[in-house]
């Protein structure tokens, strides 16, 4: 496909994105069968176009004078498919697959660049209802946070080193050019693609069939080296889902123990299965998914309780840009009576001197520090532990990296401070013998 077909191809998916309310992943699929003449390369430039104009929505449309599809697709396309204006203008030619020339206003919004004035939502692409929360917890960093979440993400890998060394993974995909990742110890970075490039398909690769390692974000990887799971503790993952930090604690804590996951959805939880015995992984008990009942006979046995919460997914917008822009007011709250819940849930089940570790891939204060506040207001018996010592006692490497919030006694990731995606992480230790 030449870039006008490209352009055009992407314009039609954005209409029918924001015209029908469609997830992106889904209009794109619907494209491809469609389109049986793109090649794979087509799929992934078209692919690229819409997620990128998805991603810097508000910020394109500042340039552009225009919030159309044809507007943003068009203002996205110079980074997304690697095209000067003049390109784009020879691509609009108005022929028969591709869109029709610029207007002058077009043209002079592809070299226009985002007023400096614009507010903090605009230059940092996040709805604007948004703003006091994250304009709170960021102190006036909003719209550089914002901006980052709005670029393209790496691809992280975690060595399973049930099987592999960090060493023999970088060796065995040594054609990918993967980097070693700079906080977490087992962690390997594939760089975001430029232009219409793809990432490569990782998890075709022999060595993930052979089980050495799995996806994982680098946040996501601190986040379960940080629990504290050891060698034969005890050790419960409330939130399993699809089991990767479950796959990151059995490794830590070698294959020994026993780690329980658990989840409410079954869907959700039928992947772990094959996951587990491709690791390798032997120490784990899949509970009957939805089963609280079956929770609380457990009792207050575990070293570590793992909650790995459901929320917002405000810190992963990079990989789903399009969550951002369907996200609503009343979403906020219905996530935070869920992690409620669950912390109430998993209190009792912490031993006296376990931990309790609550973690949520959100950047709004509401689903992490305030969240953790509540908890320990209404919860004596528990105290936080600063990431400092959390750090120095998971034996990670160097000293524990500021929190974008400013605090000690948690820890929140972010792409613009951490080059991760965003992760809230608080570490509780229940202090008493009492109720929890």
């Amino acid at each position: 496909m030449r870039p006008g077909a490209r352009i055009r191809s992407a314009i039609e998916v954005f209409d029918d994105i924001i015209v029908r309310h469609r997830p992106a992943s889904v209009a794109l699929a619907d494209w491809g069968k469609s389109s049986r003449f793109a090649g794979s390369g087509d799929r992934a430039a078209v692919g690229n176009l819409v997620y990128d104009a998805l991603r810097r929505k508000l910020s394109i449309a500042a340039r552009m004078q225009s919030d159309t599809s044809r507007a943003l697709i068009l203002g996205a396309a110079g980074h997304a498919l690697a095209l000067s204006p003049d390109a784009i203008v020879a691509a609009a030619d108005g022929s028969s697959h591709a869109p029709e020339p610029l207007s002058a206003d077009e043209l002079a919004g592809l070299t226009h660049a985002v007023p400096d004035d614009a507010p903090a939502w605009v230059r940092g692409d996040f709805p604007e209802w948004l703003a006091p929360s994250l304009g709170h917890v960021f102190a006036g960093r909003s719209a550089e946070e914002g901006a980052a979440l709005a670029l393209r993400a790496p691809v992280d890998l975690r060595a399973n080193t049930l099987k592999a060394t960090r060493d023999k993974v970088l060796k065995a995909l040594a054609a990918t050019k993967p980097a070693a990742t700079a906080l977490s110890p087992v962690g390997l970075r594939l760089r975001a693609p430029e232009g219409p490039g793809r990432q490569p398909n990782v998890e075709a690769d022999p060595a993930h069939g052979k089980g050495w390692y799995e996806v994982q974000d680098e946040g996501s990887q601190i986040a379960a080296l940080l629990a504290g799971a050891t060698p034969r503790s005890q050790v419960l993952d409330l939130c399993a889902g699809a089991g990767g930090k479950t796959l990151a604690l059995a490794a830590a804590m070698e294959n020994t123990g026993q780690l329980y996951a658990f989840d409410r959805d079954k869907i959700r939880l039928r992947p772990i299965f094959e996951r587990l015995k491709r690791a390798g992984i032997r120490n784990v008990q899949v509970l009957q998914p939805g089963d609280a009942a079956a929770l609380e006979t457990l009792g207050p046995r575990f070293d570590v309780v793992l909650i790995d919460a459901p929320c917002t997914g405000s810190g992963v917008w990079r990989r789903r840009p399009d969550s951002k822009w369907r996200l609503r007011p009343q979403d906020v709250p219905e996530r935070q009576a869920e992690q409620k819940a669950l912390l109430d849930l998993a209190a009792p089940l912490v031993k006296p001197g376990g931990r309790l570790v609550f973690v949520t891939c959100s950047i709004l204060p509401q689903e992490g520090e305030d969240q953790i506040a509540a908890f320990l207001e209404s919860h004596e018996t528990f105290m936080s532990v600063p990431t400092a010592t959390a750090w120095r006692e998971a034996k990670l490497p160097g000293d524990a990296p500021p929190s974008a919030n400013g605090r000690s006694d948690s820890l929140l990731l972010t792409p613009a401070r951490h080059n991760t995606d965003g992760f809230f992480i608080a570490i509780l230790r229940r202090t008493g013998t009492g109720g929890a």
